[in-house]
């Protein structure tokens, strides 16, 4: 895997990213130039917005549908899975943000194309929920660090979403909610039963899973669930700097880092420190290893 921070540049990107104009970004408030997204493994994407920031390597997924407060669509599911697999890999891609176009992040499914599953036999739901989930799998297995950027009503689908990110940067006003139990559905969707007790252990998560109730951002952060908080209308932007921050570094350590964080769920702790002592073995042989830890200046 290509080293450093030039690898975002064009030598890195066989993609052939074409330039969308050096002012897009900074026009946004966000502060650097952007690059449209496109792959032929994946055309652009219709149900969302894609960017690519060509100096930092950092993806920019925006849900980009303000009015709907990011409702989820089937189309939306379908394309974000086949765009985070495209992703995945990328060498111009070292970390990915996932954002909300508006004041909210997501609000979960679409009322309406959700309503329209009701006539739906079992097959037909199986292929609905089969889809969300695989979502779900597309972020962690997606190699590069994922940041969820949430402001506004964070709930639903929206919430699991978020919890498959790697890191969630919170806006101090954001209200977070796994609203399906009340709703009739299973609060163990996509993944979260699996998710969030290993983020917030398995008492809380039973609670917020079980009830659905609303918190704030301040709690979020208390029992694990953000990671940081940002001022309001500041979460993206800090969710893209830290992106651009983990871009910078060893990508082949971020990888195995994360594939180590999901694959030993499952092994004794025998078993992980096998696995552990042979990723770090492997990784001393890449090109990334600078032949001792960095300590702070």
């Amino acid at each position: 895997m290509a080293s450093g921070a030039g690898a975002a540049g064009a030598e890195g990107n066989p993609a052939g990213l074409p330039c969308r104009g050096a002012s897009r970004w900074r026009e946004e408030g966000r502060g650097a130039e952007v690059t449209a997204l496109s792959s032929p493994l994946h055309p652009s994407p219709r149900s969302f917005r894609l960017d690519c920031d060509p100096e930092s390597g950092v993806a920019r997924i925006a849900l980009n549908r303000p009015e709907r407060m990011n409702a989820l669509t089937f189309a939306v599911y379908d394309e974000l899975r086949r765009t985070m697999r495209a992703l995945h890999g990328e060498p111009a891609v070292r970390a990915i943000v996932i954002a909300g176009a508006g004041p909210d992040f997501c609000v979960g499914n679409d009322e309406e194309e959700i309503a329209a599953l009701g006539e739906r036999k079992l097959e037909g739901l199986l292929e609905f929920t089969r889809m969300a989930c695989d979502l779900t799998l597309a972020i962690r297995s997606c190699c590069q660090p994922v940041i969820a950027a949430l402001g506004g009503q964070v709930a639903g689908a929206g919430a699991v979403i978020a919890t498959a990110c790697d890191l969630r940067i919170g806006a101090e006003s954001a209200r977070i909610s796994y609203s399906l139990v009340p709703a009739g559905l299973s609060g163990a969707e996509m993944g979260a039963a699996w998710l969030l007790p290993r983020i917030v252990g398995l008492g809380r998560a039973s609670e917020l899973l079980m009830t659905g109730e609303w918190i704030d951002a301040v709690e979020a952060h208390r029992i694990g669930l953000l990671n940081r908080l940002a001022p309001d209308g500041e979460e993206e932007k800090a969710a893209l700097a830290l992106a651009a921050e983990m871009a910078r570094g060893p990508a082949f350590a971020l990888r195995m880092t994360k594939e180590a964080l999901n694959a030993e769920a499952h092994l004794e702790l025998a078993e992980a420190l096998e696995a552990e002592a042979r990723a770090q073995a492997v990784c001393m042989l890449n090109p990334d290893f600078r032949g001792g830890e960095r300590k702070e200046r």
